[in-house]
């Protein structure tokens, strides 16, 4: 599975990159700009993020944003509903002007608050489908 996480913090993005790891690969980039550049690049490659985590308040652009923009892409390139990435908003705003514009405002997929728990997004990516590689697999 491929995964890319949009976060400003060394720090948490640091985090979640371990934590996602045994996921599959992942990229990290540090803003809105960022993520949809890199979102936009991997599909000129073939090779789609699956998931996408991206933080809410980032320099440049902000996540709300950069969601609007990669559902744009997804549009464009005639991507399915059912067949778009997987984005989960991520922040430490459990406010409802936010968790409202990420669900209805994007078509977010989820919310996690953070700091992020190990178990909740375990639980997010099993809710997806994902499963931790194995040796000899990825």
């Amino acid at each position: 599975m491929k995964m890319l996480v949009a976060e400003d913090d060394f720090g948490s993005r640091r985090m979640m990159q371990k934590l996602l790891e045994p996921y599959g690969s992942v990229d990290v980039v540090v803003d809105g700009e960022e993520a949809v550049e890199a979102f936009r690049i991997a599909w000129e490659e073939s090779a789609p993020y699956a998931v996408v985590f991206m933080d809410i308040m980032m320099p440049k652009m902000d996540g709300h944003e950069a969601l609007k923009r990669i559902r744009e892409l997804e549009r464009e390139m005639g991507v399915k509903p059912t067949d778009e990435a997987k984005v989960i908003m991520t922040s430490v705003l459990e406010d409802p002007k936010n968790v409202i514009e990420a669900y209805y405002g994007g078509s977010a997929t989820s919310y996690l608050i953070k700091p992020i728990d190990r178990e909740k997004l375990e639980d997010e990516l099993d809710r997806l489908g994902a499963r931790p590689k194995t040796e000899g697999r990825s």
